[in-house]
Parts: C-alpha cells; structure tokens; sequence
C-alpha cells in the first residue's frame, strides 16, 4: 500500500531522513521505534505533505505522492493523528470530528462514521459538546485519532498515541488500534516511543537511528533482538 524508497529531508542544514525506506503492506500495522529525533514523526510528517523531501520517493497503492499538496494526501486516503495530539482546542469534540471530514460531501456516510468513532470511544459521545481544550489527555487522543477516522482512511498514520497519558488509557488506546486493524482491516503505520507496546502489537517493526534504517523485521523477531532489547527495552 506504501513504498517509500530512498527518503532525503532536510531542516535547512540538518539531514534529517537520509535514504530512508520502508513499505507497508495491505491491512497491516507497521511501527517505527527509535530514540527522539531518530527521524519517526519527520517521516509522518513528509508521508502528509507537511514536510517536503530533497530527494527518494513515495508511493501511495502504486501512484507517486511526493509532490501532492497536503488537502490531496487526505483525500487519496491518509488520515493523520499527529503529535502533540493538536485537536482544536476551541472547537467542541462534534467540530473536530466535522473538521475530520472536511474533504467529504457524503453526508450518511459521515453519521455512519461519527457512530463508528463512537463505538470506539464512547467517551467522546459523552462529551460531544465539550471544547476540545477541556479534555484529558486521553480523551485529546482518542479525539485525535476519532478526527483522522473521519477522513475514512484507507491508511492511518498514527505519531505517539501514548505520550503523556494515564497508563490504564494507554492500553485502552492500543486495544483500539488493534480492533481497527482486525475487525475493519484499517493499515496503520504507528510511531511510538513505547517499545514494548508498539511491538506487541505490530506485524513488522523499523528500527530508526539518526534519520537512517538501522534495523526491519518482525515485530516478534526485532522484540529479542538484543540490540533492540538494549536499547529500547530496558535490557
């Protein structure tokens, strides 16, 4: 569904991604673990046309989109939680979830999936007319994520959904994110600080260094890898 080939970014003078490449196929979840500043949300970021890249490719089920302005990735079926979370903070829960959908015309469609992200996070009915600032950090995240749902993506990247919230939610979060996967077959590139979750719960893993691929495979098989165990897993 995703190839990217030899990916170049740069901050002004700082090589941030250097010939990165990665794929990820059809229906599944693909996670990047790295140390910050290991090039994980730039990737994101460039996949979104948030950053552009000086140099490799990107492919989108076999077109090239390294050039599409960012309204377009939306719409060819890439839905993004960033992070930071970055809800709308003045917004109430029901207006970010419609500013999810801003590139959609289908009205019943939009009630289907509004319902859909519902059922997900029941939390967010609950709160629907609620300003977005207001929320928990777990909440902000499932808001986060319920947003991106509503572009009805066909790929879901996903930049830290754990950081800063309440363990108990975490899980809750992760068990959500499987239940997209296997019950709506939804493919998700996940980036996310905590090692341990990430690779309990992707197909296949990349390990990032200093904006270049240092390791990829399994997520079971990099799991015990003593490299990966050294650095990311705490032994």
């Amino acid at each position: 569904m995703l190839e990217i080939d030899r990916l170049d970014v740069y901050y002004g003078n700082i090589h941030a991604l250097k010939g990165v490449s990665l794929r990820v196929a059809e229906g599944e979840i693909v996670t990047m673990i790295g140390a910050n500043g290991a090039g994980k949300t730039t990737t994101l970021r460039t996949i979104s046309a948030l950053l552009r890249p000086s140099g490799g490719s990107i492919r989108f089920r076999g077109q090239s989109i390294e050039t599409c302005p960012a309204d377009e990735i939306v719409r060819r079926g890439i839905g993004h939680s960033p992070e930071g979370r970055q809800i709308f903070a003045n917004l109430t829960v029901s207006e970010n979830l419609d500013m999810g959908a801003y590139t959609r015309r289908d009205r019943e469609g939009i009630r289907q999936d509004r319902e859909m992200v519902f059922h997900l996070f029941p939390r967010l009915r609950e709160r629907l007319h609620q300003r977005g600032g207001t929320l928990s950090g777990g909440e902000q995240q499932m808001l986060a994520i319920g947003r991106a749902l509503m572009s009805r993506p066909r790929l879901l990247l996903l930049d830290e959904p754990s950081l800063g919230i309440a363990p108990l939610l975490v899980e809750q979060i992760f068990e959500k994110i499987a239940e997209l996967n296997r019950e709506r077959g939804l493919t998700i590139l996940l980036v996310e600080q905590n090692a341990h979750l990430a690779l309990k719960l992707a197909h296949r893993a990349y390990v990032l260094e200093t904006g270049h691929v240092e390791l990829e495979g399994p997520a079971k098989q990099l799991a015990t890898d003593e490299r990966v165990k050294a650095h990311y897993l705490g032994g």
